[in-house]
C-alpha cells in the first residue's frame, strides 16, 4: 500500500465532498469544522489546568423556605 494521502486521492475526495455538498454548503461545513476542532482543544487545556475554587455562597437562614416537589404542608385543624 502507497501513501494514503495522494494528490490524486485529495482531488478526487475534493470533488466527491463538492457533488454530495454543493458550493454553498463546503464553506459552512469548514468554518463548523474549524470552530469544532478549536473548542475541541481549548477543552484539552481545561483538563490539564487546576478549575478555579467555585465561590462561597452562604444562605440566610432567617429566610423562610419553600416545601420541597412533591410534599405539601399539613394544615393542622
Amino acid at each position: 500500500m502507497g501513501d494514503l494521502l495522494q494528490p490524486w486521492h485529495l482531488i478526487v475526495l475534493a470533488v466527491v465532498a463538492f457533488l454530495l455538498f454543493g458550493a454553498k454548503r463546503l464553506p459552512e461545513l469548514g468554518k463548523g469544522l474549524g470552530e469544532g476542532l478549536k473548542g475541541f482543544k481549548e477543552g484539552l487545556k481545561g483538563i490539564n489546568e487546576p478549575a478555579a475554587p467555585a465561590p462561597n455562597v452562604q444562605q440566610n437562614a432567617a429566610a423562610p423556605q419553600a416545601p420541597a416537589a412533591g410534599q405539601t404542608e399539613q394544615k393542622q385543624s
